[in-house]
């Protein structure tokens, strides 16, 4: 695995991906009912993380993307 994300997008990814995962279970908001928004959200909050702990997304390698330096 080539690393193909950069330290600038691994932070909003760790951040967004924090979001994703612990927002459902700390709110009540009513859109929160929604079972997408209940299981799938965290779900893709931690695969947020872990490309961001892996320092590569299989997307950016499909597009040929690169947000780190060579």
């Amino acid at each position: 695995m080539a690393v193909n994300v950069g330290t600038a997008d691994r932070i909003v990814r760790v951040v967004l991906g924090l979001v994703l995962a612990t927002l459902p279970s700390v709110t009540e908001f009513a859109v929160w009912a929604n079972p997408f928004a209940k299981f799938g959200l965290p779900v893709i909050g931690a695969v947020l993380v872990l490309t961001a702990a892996a320092r590569f997304c299989p997307l950016y390698r499909i597009f040929g993307l690169r947000t780190c330096r060579v």
